[in-house]
C-alpha cells in the first residue's frame, strides 16, 4: 500500500525501517507513469514502505531533500538518505534501486 504523507507526518513515517520515498507533482507526466509501477511494488513487498509526497503542497520537506526534479525516488534508512533516483524507471529497476539498502 503506498501511503501519501506530507510535512506533517513525514519525519515519523520515514523514522525506522526502509523506505521508498517518491517525490511527485500531479500535473508531472512521467510521476504518472511510475504511480501504477510503485502501487504494484507496494502490492507486492513488505519488506519496504512506499511513501508519496506531492511537492507542490510539501514545499518545506522537498527544499530539505534538495528536490529538484520530479519524479525524484529518494531511499531512506532509518530516517537517512542513502540512495537517490531521478525520473521515470522500470519495475526492476526500481526494485534493485531498493534491494541494495535491505
Amino acid at each position: 500500500m503506498l501511503i501519501q504523507v506530507n510535512n506533517e507526518n513525514f519525519k515519523a513515517e520515514t523514522s525506522s525501517g526502509v523506505t521508498l520515498v517518491d517525490f511527485y507533482a500531479d500535473w508531472c507526466g512521467p510521476c504518472k507513469m511510475i504511480a501504477p509501477i510503485l502501487e504494484e511494488i507496494a502490492n507486492d513487498r513488505n519488506d519496504f514502505n512506499i511513501l508519496k509526497l506531492n511537492v507542490d503542497e510539501n514545499r518545506e520537506i522537498s527544499m530539505q531533500y534538495g528536490v529538484s526534479s520530479i519524479p525524484t525516488l529518494l531511499v531512506l534508512k532509518d530516517g537517512v538518505e542513502v540512495g537517490r533516483h531521478i525520473g521515470f524507471a522500470p519495475k526492476p529497476a526500481l526494485i534493485q534501486i531498493v534491494e541494495k539498502h535491505l
